[in-house]
């Protein structure tokens, strides 16, 4: 989104040193389209938030969430980073504390984990998140937070987030719309006892897919939670002359408003799957063409499959399944995971700002 708050255009230049010490984030008001007001209460969090802590402003950041073109409330601002910082803990409950307080119209803390051995010891990975409604790839209104006690450099540290951000948090859709404000920050204490990781190979490939396990863990968690979702669908396209072109497909089934009304309906109207498919611009060949919806094929060689729609039915009111398209034209793929689109995502929204 070229419509950012400015505390994400300052953490932007605040990273490029590679260091960070401490995070602020409050929920309920993005901060954004405040001018320059917006930008001088941010700098003003970053040093309210040194100074309790015992660190340089440059090593704060601040992530705000909530809603666009309100003015923060310093005052209690001020008074809720005195608070907070009197209560720092290493607790468990401290943790979810966290985890609760970032939520917005979320129903549940999102919080995952993964330990890895490397050589010379365990590194931990743990991860709280949140985002709920406007959600779709590139981010979305969706704050993620990631520690770990690995010795890695940051270079390597920035190429594994960024990697496994693009294979997890990028691959889910609420509602097709960007946020202003969506921030991942992975911070690595470097305590870990293992060879300090500083280059591609056995120890960094390990890493890095623990990293992703808990990326992918809170992904999912954050379309399960979609505003007023019942299920959660992974939308699947095979069998594409590119990656891109799989996107594109994938784009086009979770995008459409007729589709994920469908699914909210436990409805398995596969000729919405696959007219968006059509219109996708990827290329298909529709005398091969399939597709399959919980497991069950719907769609085959051009014409309709025979099935059991009852039975249908009762799989697509469970809490998760899977829709796959397969274009039948190559070898590539992509996904996405999304939700129904439900009427209570409708009250949430006709009733957000008033």
């Amino acid at each position: 989104n070229q419509v950012v708050a400015p505390a994400v255009v300052i953490n932007r230049d605040k990273i490029r040193s590679g260091r960070a010490q401490a995070v602020f984030v409050n929920a309920g008001n993005a901060n954004t389209c405040t001018g320059r007001r917006g930008e001088r209460d941010v700098h003003a969090i970053c040093r309210a938030v040194a100074g309790r802590l015992g660190l340089d402003a440059g090593m704060v950041l601040v992530c705000s969430t909530g809603i666009i073109g309100r003015y923060l409330p310093m005052a209690k601002v001020r008074a809720g980073i005195r608070q907070a910082a009197d209560r720092l803990s290493r607790s468990a409950g401290a943790y979810r504390d966290l985890a609760g307080a970032i939520l917005t119209t979320d129903t549940r803390r999102k919080t995952a984990g993964q330990t890895v051995r490397l050589a010379g010891g365990p590194v931990w990975i743990t991860g709280i998140a949140k985002g709920s409604g406007m959600i779709a790839p590139h981010m979305a209104t969706m704050l993620a937070f990631l520690t770990t006690d690995a010795n890695i450099s940051a270079p390597m540290l920035r190429r594994a987030l960024t990697e496994q951000v693009e294979r997890t948090f990028n691959k889910v859709s609420v509602d097709n719309h960007m946020s202003t404000s969506d921030t991942v920050i992975c911070l690595a204490s470097g305590r870990g006892r293992h060879r300090r990781i500083d280059r591609a190979g056995r120890a960094y490939q390990s890493f890095a897919g623990a990293l992703g396990r808990v990326c992918d863990d809170l992904a999912r968690q954050i379309a399960a939670d979609g505003e007023g979702a019942t299920c959660m669908v992974t939308v699947r396209v095979r069998g594409a002359a590119s990656t891109s072109q799989a996107r594109a497909a994938v784009r086009a089934i979770v995008d459409s408003p007729l589709v994920r009304c469908a699914f909210h309906g436990a409805d398995p109207n596969w000729g919405r799957i696959v007219s968006a498919v059509g219109y996708s611009g990827a290329r298909l060949d529709a005398d091969r063409l399939r597709c399959t919806i919980a497991g069950v094929c719907v769609f085959r060689a051009g014409r309709p499959c025979r099935f059991d729609a009852a039975g249908l039915q009762r799989k697509m009111r469970a809490a998760q399944w899977t829709v796959e398209v397969d274009l039948a034209v190559g070898r590539r793929e992509d996904f996405c995971y999304t939700c129904d689109l439900s009427r209570g995502y409708i009250r949430i929204n006709a009733d957000y700002h008033t």
